[in-house]
């Protein structure tokens, strides 16, 4: 007597549905690859071939399982799941032979799911039909379903969501959580999409397929991206633009200290709990990306740059803006650099220009702002180097009296 459907979703839980799936994929795919005009045929279904390779690991773990529960069940072989999974390994071994046949011998691995993926290669690897159009050939060189393609617009989805509403000026475009999303979504961007145009460079020999994706890629996007290309022109645009919103907000920040963009993530979350914190108080720590030194030469910019903005609103704390300012020069006393010369300049400007309407109106007192006539102020700073040093040395401009 046939088992009811009802009994076979019970008895294969929710594997019931993975069995079916790969049954017909697998059906499908050997059709394709028995064809005369095989590849052809995989030309026009590299989804499907991505997709059994993919699952292929999970579906003969499954049928491993399955088969061992049946053999300790004592399940009669007429039973519908017992059908089902010898149907699915009949296909699974005819899939595999066929792919086999499709080969070089000396490539003939024995996993399906490796074998489908090189048989992926050897279709591209031939090249276009004559004639094939340039987004034909895109559309075959990158599949929707491709892992790097699906980690570009993952990260994409992080970068529209930030950038794409509209922000106050001056205000951060993003909350302590966002920092910390767009921590993880830029190197997620960055591999992504550098292995997807190293999939083109490797497979578009002629680089036509490159070149037009290249001209595109800074266009904003009409409408919502279905195919593979589409795909990663709507995660190239938006990583471009989360690359240049970030890039200004950082120089507004931090200048004249210029971030690398190794060192831009790991900034981010300290930017925004920085600016949440009463005060600037927020302290950088050293990573991956950068020393302690480095820390401290960015916090330093900090300092600096929010110092020499309008004059603040409400209570502000001097005495405490001096004490992180000059702290944070003990950490990078020892950092050399251009960076560090840029930092050095701006402290000497300061000494040099205290008390005139040049001189950034945070770092001091509008009733100190008056020289004497008859000092030269800051001729003997211009050769003075420690970090330290010059903050003093800037300090006590900026509470001299007149």
């Amino acid at each position: 007597m046939a088992t009811h459907p009802d009994d076979l979703r019970a008895r294969l839980e929710d594997r019931a549905d993975l069995l079916e799936a790969t049954r017909l994929r697998y059906v499908a795919l050997r059709g394709m690859l028995d064809a005369f005009f095989w590849k052809d045929r995989v030309r026009a279904h590299f989804e499907l071939l991505r997709e059994v390779a993919q699952v292929q690991p999970e579906v003969d773990a499954t049928l491993a399982a399955l088969q061992r529960r049946a053999a300790a069940e004592g399940w009669p072989r007429d039973a519908a799941p017992m059908k089902l999974m010898a149907e699915v390994t009949r296909l699974r071994d005819a899939v595999q032979q066929v792919a086999r046949k499709r080969l070089p011998e000396a490539e003939r691995s024995t996993s399906l799911g490796e074998m489908l993926l090189r048989l992926e290669e050897v279709v591209l690897e031939a090249g276009p039909l004559l004639g094939r159009r340039t987004w034909a050939r895109a559309i075959e060189l990158l599949p929707r379903n491709l892992p790097e393609l699906r980690a570009a617009c993952a990260a994409a989805e992080v970068f529209e969501r930030v950038f794409k509403r509209p922000t106050r000026p001056g205000a951060l475009p993003f909350s302590e959580a966002e920092a910390d999303e767009l921590r993880r979504a830029l190197p997620l961007a960055e591999s992504a999409l550098g292995a997807l145009w190293a999939r083109l460079e490797h497979f578009d020999t002629s680089g036509r397929v490159k070149e037009f994706l290249s001209r595109r890629a800074s266009r904003t996007p009409l409408h919502a991206p279905r195919s593979g290309p589409e795909l990663v022109l709507h995660a190239a645009f938006w990583h471009g633009v989360a690359r240049a919103r970030l890039r200004a907000l950082l120089e507004e920040r931090l200048a004249p200290v210029s971030p690398l963009e190794t060192e831009v993530p790991a900034l981010l979350p300290w930017i925004a709990a920085r600016e949440a914190a009463s005060g600037g108080e927020a302290k950088l720590s050293a990573g991956e990306s950068f020393d302690e030194g480095r820390a401290g030469l960015f916090e330093l910019a900090a300092e600096l740059a929010s110092l020499s903005h309008e004059r603040p609103t409400g209570a502000w704390n001097e005495e405490a803006a001096w004490t992180r300012l000059w702290s944070a020069a003990q950490r990078a006393r020892d950092e050399g650099g251009a960076d560090v010369e840029r930092l050095r300049d701006a402290l000497r400007l300061f000494v040099i220009l205290r008390g005139t309407e040049q001189t950034p109106a945070r770092l001091f007192s509008p009733s100190r702002a008056s020289p004497r006539a008859s000092e030269e102020p800051g001729r003997d700073v211009r050769d003075m180097k420690d970090l330290p040093a010059l903050v003093q040395a800037a300090r006590h401009a900026a509470t001299r009296r007149g």
